[in-house]
């Protein structure tokens, strides 16, 4: 088996199910040593005995196959825990190379009757959340770059959203937070490259416990060799890639990614320009110019980009 991850160290948030442990387990079968964070892994059995936890499981899974790997109940969304994190990595395994930022919670409602809390804990979880590990691994990196006089290596695969880019109505939390996060991973990618980092985003699709309510039950189909099209093990390949050695050119980007399918996404482009004719626009010259050039556009167009959601495997 081709292992080009061998000697490298991950952390993986988010990672004791769903999309996060599909990813933590990829990364370890193509050779890293990994951390396995999720938040509150403990648990207890019915009997009310001790019992591990979803990121401890995935560790034992990972040590049966003969891998390295590292529970870490710590909560990314807050600023020390999310140093923690990095620390336990570099101690239990002498260097970080790959941060994969997955850990995430959905508090849908429309924009209208959000609470505050609902709007706070998104982003606390996701936006922060990012940064908070991407803060302290930039360091790490800058710090081994200095000692070493040059370039070293790391690889940071961030969850944006389709959400985001489709501007889903009942997630404004959701998707500002998304959103976020590509501005986060461009500026990311522009401040570490010259230390040998890459910085990419992923938009996921899968069928996870965070997404039952969003997507429908699986297909009886049998399609797509029995795997479901929705699997979480769709999405974990495009996660290894990006933290291998093979990815070193590809920077900044934004991934869609689901059912056997990767999509890159195009960076925005200008549309339409207009200039005033004099110092500055008044507006009756705004509307001169603004106004044919939307009478023509079709009706609800936005800024989002919907057509997204209908891409699938050819």
């Amino acid at each position: 088996m081709t292992t080009p991850l061998e000697g490298l160290t991950a952390i993986v948030t988010g990672a004791g199910r769903g999309l996060g442990r599909a990813e933590v387990l990829e990364l370890a079968r193509l050779g890293a040593a990994v951390v396995v964070n999720d938040h509150g892994q403990s648990g207890r059995d019915g009997s009310g005995e001790s019992s591990a936890g979803p990121a401890e499981q995935v560790v034992a899974e990972i040590r049966a196959a003969g891998g390295r790997a590292l529970a870490h109940a710590g909560d990314v969304g807050d600023f020390q825990q999310a140093s923690e994190l990095v620390e336990s990595a570099v101690s239990e395994f002498g260097r970080l190379d790959i941060l994969v930022n997955n850990a995430g919670i959905l508090r849908d409602r429309m924009v209208f009757s959000m609470t505050e809390d609902e709007w706070d804990s998104v982003i606390r979880v996701h936006l922060k959340g990012h940064f908070n590990t991407i803060r302290f691994a930039a360091a790490h990196w800058r710090e081994r770059a200095k000692a070493a006089g040059g370039p070293v290596y790391g690889r940071i695969v961030n969850t944006s959203s389709e959400a985001f880019l489709a501007g889903s109505a009942g997630q404004p939390n959701y998707a500002a937070a998304k959103g976020g996060i590509v501005g986060l991973t461009t500026s990311t990618a522009l401040a570490l490259a010259k230390y040998g980092v890459t910085a990419n985003a992923i938009c996921p699709r899968a069928r996870t416990r965070m997404t039952e309510d969003v997507f429908p039950d699986r297909p009886a189909d049998g399609s797509h060799g029995g795997l479901d099209p929705l699997a979480p093990e769709h999405v974990a390949p495009l996660v290894g890639y990006l933290a291998s050695p093979a990815a070193a050119r590809i920077n900044g980007q934004l991934f869609v990614v689901h059912g056997g399918m990767v999509a890159v996404v195009e960076r925005p482009r200008v549309r339409a320009q207009f200039d005033s004719k004099q110092d500055t626009f008044t507006y009756d010259e705004l509307d001169a110019l603004l106004g044919p050039h939307y009478a023509d556009r079709p009706a609800g167009e936005t800024f989002a980009a919907a057509e997204v959601l209908g891409l699938r495997r050819a």
